[in-house]
């Protein structure tokens, strides 16, 4: 069920409406928004007393109290209406403003990545991503630095300034990467691990889940689930592609998804076209197809040189194909109200 409280409600109010909720066998989930307080109830509506009580006994708090009939309750936008921003640092995901996180696919020394992140930050780019520990098919390729690239990304942003996204593989890392990163990233392979989306909520970082590679947008979606009902509201979905009888690219990056997650739930949407094409001669168009169809940020790999880099070279942009990139981007973000 969603409690939808009056605006200007005082404090004890709002504390005496969570207070029965919690007495009627539910769990409160708050959802504070610009003009309303939105409250969550999480529980057994079988088993439990009906929460319509609350419009009654709380006349001067609660506006309205109604169900949720999506099986993602918390991620729905009938829990949460209007859009949801997130805060890392100084930036804002989700609002008026279009983000852009690029950087290497691996951290792989200090020379590459702080050239990297200086580099795309005179580019435009609001925040660096790097990954410390790679998730990869064979397990004699680079798994990553570890907490060697964990310690160089947190250098990187104390030099320029720009938060930090990486990816994490390991509920024993939790806390470690926790400690470094702004965002804590679940990838395509990790989409589902459950226990994983758990221990990330729980660090209170803001999370960006990755769809999986043959996962359907409702699967998807009940994955964020896992992050909301754990007290963690700040959650970014990411289409990156999906697995397909297509070959001429890495995986089909179903662009359709950002309108439909966008329809369905509150939370931020970003769009990773390097993953999604695997080929960096595509990279441009994916990017300005993302922005037209209402992504809120991008996520792209970039080197100082591709041809050397130590996982996924063809589809990393240079520095100054990034560059170019940003410079062509700025009509199509203009054109979407953004700025």
């Amino acid at each position: 069920m969603i409690i939808v409280l009056k605006p200007g409600i005082s404090k004890r109010s709002e504390t005496a409406v969570l207070q029965e909720i919690r007495k009627l066998g539910y769990r409160p989930h708050v959802m504070r928004g610009v003009a309303r307080t939105v409250i969550g109830a999480i529980g057994d509506e079988l088993a439990n007393a009906n929460l319509n009580v609350l419009s009654a006994q709380f006349p001067e708090a609660v506006e309205s109290v109604m169900p949720i009939q999506k099986r993602y309750k918390l991620v729905s936008r009938e829990a949460h209406p209007g859009a949801f921003t997130i805060r890392v640092r100084d930036q804002l995901i989700g609002g008026g403003k279009f983000q852009v996180m690029a950087g290497p696919c691996s951290v792989e020394n200090e020379s590459q990545l702080l050239q990297t992140a200086q580099a795309v930050k005179a580019a435009g780019a609001t925040i660096l991503r790097g990954g410390a520990f790679k998730p990869r098919t064979s397990p004699y390729e680079f798994q990553g630095l570890g907490e060697k690239g964990l310690k160089l990304l947190a250098k990187a942003r104390k030099e320029t300034g720009l938060p930090i996204i990486t990816e994490l593989l390991s509920e024993n890392h939790a806390d470690l990467v926790a400690e470094y990163a702004d965002i804590l990233q679940i990838g395509a392979r990790n989409a589902q691990n459950f226990q994983l989306l758990i221990a990330a909520a729980r660090t209170g970082k803001p999370v960006l889940l990755k769809r999986g590679l043959s996962m359907k947008i409702e699967e998807w979606l009940l994955a964020g689930e896992y992050v909301l009902a754990n007290e963690n509201p700040n959650l970014m979905f990411c289409e990156r592609g999906i697995r397909t009888f297509e070959t001429y690219t890495r995986n089909t990056l179903d662009l359709a998804a950002v309108p439909i997650v966008k329809h369905e739930s509150h939370c931020p949407v970003v769009v990773d076209p390097s993953q999604g094409a695997g080929r960096a001669d595509l990279v441009a168009a994916l990017c300005k197809g993302a922005v037209a169809m209402g992504a809120d940020a991008l996520l792209i790999e970039v080197h100082p040189n591709p041809a050397e880099a130590w996982s996924d070279s063809a589809q990393q942009l240079t520095l100054e194909g990034f560059a170019k990139l940003m410079r062509e981007l700025q009509p199509f973000i203009t054109a979407a109200g953004r700025e």
